[in-house]
């Protein structure tokens, strides 16, 4: 079966990557692993079944195409039960995994939920891990410790160092063996690639489309097209015991009408999750705000607020100029910050 370099050559060949020599470092990496599970070599007298390998945690900033490496890497394990999913998506499923399995009368949640996981998975594929849920931090140390016992591999990106995760959270100290089961369990490589393929596909390319019609929302299906390759799944975040539905999401790219994070009673805590979870937000039909809808534009404004302060890059279609969109009715005056943000969100490198 062929190897990831030589997939990865074949891309460059037909100009659908350009070659990045930090990419390409890490590529044996990738390779280790998958030729480990793809050809296991029993050891010993009684040929007992091989140790699993160590899985690939692989950090840096965003837009080195991590990503697109791990891509790369789940879909082509051959028959090796493998499955790439949101580091979010993940734990929300174990958490209603886990909900349901207390029904049963179960002491420990943890571990039929961990159990079911590794009887259909060999590999477990995560995007962009990263704690800052503190229900989340409880419990990730035990599950992957069942993980790791039953033979699990792991593969992750993240945008942080492992000493990094959950830093300054709630009782941190209880989650520290976990940063140390990574460090065991896994090789930790950083990604040092200095250029930003995400800033450079959206360089110079337009960012907010107005009016509202068919061709701005053409528009806005190209740029999801681009950055995605128009696939994205729904993604569900777990904010104070509530669900936060975003309707489409891929690789750090999350895609949203105006109604579906304005029109629900939202707040800034959804917000900031939101933003915590994406590097680029792709917002549908932002309409005229005003006295009609007026609470819609209240959360409007905490979600560029949010936004904003987490440098998340923005692209949206919009039914007027940032200036003329709030014309009227109570917090018009306000609303010149927001529109002074949208103006400043769509400058060339902004969020870089």
């Amino acid at each position: 079966m062929t190897d990831l370099r030589t997939l990865y050559d074949q891309r460059v060949a037909d100009g659908s990557l350009t070659p990045d020599p930090a990419q390409e470092a890490v590529l044996p990496e990738f390779d280790r692993i998958r030729n480990a599970m793809l050809n296991p070599e029993k050891k010993g007298f009684f040929k007992r079944a091989p140790e699993p390998p160590k899985g690939l945690y692989l950090w840096g900033g965003v837009g080195r195409g991590k990503s697109m490496l791990m891509d790369m890497f789940a879909g082509h394990m051959g028959d090796i039960p493998a499955r790439r999913v949101h580091f979010h998506a993940f734990m929300q499923e174990i958490h209603s995994a886990m909900h349901e399995a207390r029904k049963t009368g179960v002491d420990d949640a943890i571990a039929p939920v961990a159990a079911s996981v590794a009887a259909s998975v060999k590999v477990l594929a995560f995007d962009e891990m990263q704690i800052t849920d503190i229900t989340d931090a409880m419990i990730v140390g035990r599950l992957f410790q069942a993980l790791f016992a039953a033979g699990v591999v792991v593969v992750t990106t993240s945008n942080r160092t492992p000493d990094d995760l959950y830093k300054n959270g709630l009782n941190r100290e209880i989650f520290l063996p976990f940063i140390e089961l990574i460090k065991a369990k896994m090789v930790v490589l950083e990604l040092t690639s200095p250029r930003d393929y995400r800033q450079d596909r959206l360089a110079g390319s337009q960012s907010y489309f107005t009016p509202v019609n068919a061709q701005s929302r053409a528009a806005m299906d190209a740029v999801w097209q681009d950055l995605t390759g128009g696939e994205g799944e729904k993604l569900t975040l777990r904010v104070k015991g509530r669900d936060v539905i975003i309707p489409r999401f891929r690789n750090g790219i999350a895609r949203a009408g105006f109604h579906a994070l304005c029109g629900q009673p939202l707040g800034a805590a959804d917000y900031l999750s939101l933003a915590e979870a994406c590097r680029v937000l792709v917002l549908d039909d932002i309409p005229a705000l005003g006295r009609t809808n007026f609470n819609e534009a209240k959360r409007f404004v905490t979600l560029i607020d949010a936004l904003y302060e987490a440098k998340v890059r923005l692209i949206c279609s919009a039914a007027a100029s940032p200036e003329m969109l709030y014309l009227e009715g109570e917090g018009t005056f306000e609303f010149e910050r927001t529109a002074s943000r949208l103006r400043e969100m769509q400058a060339e490198g902004w969020g870089s």
